[in-house]
C-alpha cells in the first residue's frame, strides 16, 4: 500500500497543486474584484497588482501578482480552461517535483522580460505562465525522453512556435505575415498579449536549460 501511495503522489503531484494554487487565487482575486465585496480590494487588485512597465522596480510583487488579475469573466475562464488541460497534459507526460519548481522560477521572469516590451503598458493574467508551463514540457520531453515521447514534444513545441507567430507583431512581420489584433472576450477595449504569451514560452524555456541540469546534479 505505501507503494501504491507514493506512485500517486510523486507524479505530477506539484506541477497539478501549482496550477491548483493559481487558479483558486484568480478566482479570489476575481470575486474581490467583481462581486462587490470589497472596494479597497477591488482598487488593490486591479490598480496596484497588474503589470506596468514603469513601476516593477518600486513595486516588484507585480512581477507575482500580475498574473492573478484578470480583464472580465471570460478571461479568467479561458485561462482556467487551460489550466485543466495543462495539469491533465503534465501528468501524462511525467512532468515532476523539479518541474514544478522549474515553473515557479520563470512566473517572476515571464514578467521581468516584458520590460523590454515598454508598449504593453498594463498587462494581467495567467496566460503569460502558462505559455511558460508548456515551454518546460516541451524542453522536459526533448531533453529527457526519447522515442514516441520525444515526437510529442517536438509536435508541441512547433504548435507553440506557430502560435507565437501568428500573435506577435514582431515575428509574424519577420516572417512576412500580417496578424490581426485580437481582442479578449468580455473585453472588447482590450487586445490579446500576444508579448506576453512570448515572455512566458522564453521565460519557461531558459529556466528549465539552467535550473533543470542543477536539479538533476544536486540530486546525484
Amino acid at each position: 500500500m505505501r507503494s501504491k501511495r507514493q506512485g500517486l503522489l510523486l507524479p505530477g503531484s506539484a506541477w497539478s497543486g501549482l496550477l491548483l494554487l493559481w487558479a483558486l487565487i484568480s478566482i479570489g482575486v476575481w470575486i474581490s474584484g467583481y462581486a462587490d465585496v470589497s472596494p479597497l480590494l477591488r482598487e488593490i487588485a486591479f490598480q496596484q497588482w497588474d503589470w506596468q512597465p514603469g513601476l516593477w522596480q518600486l513595486q516588484p510583487w507585480r512581477l507575482w501578482t500580475a498574473a492573478l488579475v484578470h480583464w472580465s469573466s471570460a478571461h479568467l475562464m479561458l485561462n482556467l480552461l487551460a489550466c485543466v488541460a495543462l495539469g491533465a497534459w503534465g501528468n501524462a507526460v511525467g512532468l515532476e517535483r523539479r518541474a514544478a519548481l522549474v515553473w515557479l522560477a520563470a512566473w517572476p521572469v515571464t514578467h521581468l522580460l516584458l520590460a523590454f516590451c515598454p508598449a504593453l503598458q498594463h498587462y494581467g493574467g495567467l496566460s503569460g505562465v502558462l505559455h511558460a508551463g508548456v515551454s518546460i514540457g516541451v524542453w522536459h520531453l526533448l531533453a529527457q525522453s526519447a522515442g514516441s515521447r520525444r515526437w510529442v514534444g517536438a509536435t508541441v513545441g512547433l504548435g507553440l512556435v506557430m502560435k507565437l507567430v501568428l500573435e506577435v507583431p514582431v515575428l509574424s512581420q519577420w516572417m512576412g505575415l500580417g496578424v490581426s489584433l485580437a481582442f479578449l472576450p468580455g473585453a472588447p477595449d482590450i487586445q490579446v498579449a500576444g508579448e506576453a504569451h512570448l515572455a512566458g514560452a522564453l521565460a519557461g524555456w531558459g529556466c528549465a536549460a539552467v535550473l533543470e541540469p542543477m536539479f538533476r546534479r544536486c540530486k546525484r
